[in-house]
């Protein structure tokens, strides 16, 4: 594995977020996912959620990051969510090749089952068990846990930190 200094979680979609560890100084960073509304493409008026693609390319390390992205929801029962949670895939990934980024996929049961009681996986009551967890591992971020609803992607990028034990892999 290449050396690595920053651990980029994003969990997909426009109502998703960014976690990045930055393992030489052990700090962290959780922001939202920039995006803004727009006319859909549909005849009848409506409008449609987009990812801000300069501001998503502003906020990630271009340098020794390792990125994990979470598998969009894709589900043939909820077209417009999953036309939305795809279209924003598509948008994270052209940012990630222009900034020349590894990436993989991880599924969310992995992370969850590492950080959540079972009982509460596949249940509403999980975004709540997100967010608790979050604010008790990264006290720092309380404030935008709590706005966002969750902190999802900062539970997955320590899923992934422990998974490919990346405190050993980083050299200066």
């Amino acid at each position: 594995m290449k050396k690595t200094r920053y651990i980029v979680a994003i969990d997909n979609g426009t109502s998703g977020a960014i976690a990045v560890l930055d393992l030489k100084n052990n700090t962290s960073a959780f922001v939202e996912t920039p995006i803004y509304t727009c006319p859909s493409y549909t005849k009848e008026p409506k409008k449609i959620t987009r990812i801000k693609w300069q501001e998503l390319r502003d906020n990630l390390p271009i340098n020794d990051a390792f990125v994990v992205l979470e598998r969009p929801l894709v589900n043939s029962k909820m077209f417009s969510a999953t036309q939305s949670a795809l279209r924003s895939l598509e948008a994270t990934l052209i940012v990630l090749e222009m900034l020349g980024l590894e990436y993989e996929y991880c599924d969310s049961k992995s992370w969850q089952q590492e950080f959540l009681s079972s009982a509460l996986i596949g249940k509403e009551q999980m975004k709540e068990g997100s967010k608790q967890v979050a604010i008790k591992l990264f006290p720092q971020h309380r404030t935008k846990i709590e706005k966002h609803g969750d902190g999802d992607p900062l539970l997955m990028a320590l899923y992934i930190k422990k998974k490919y034990d990346f405190e050993e892999i980083f050299i200066d």
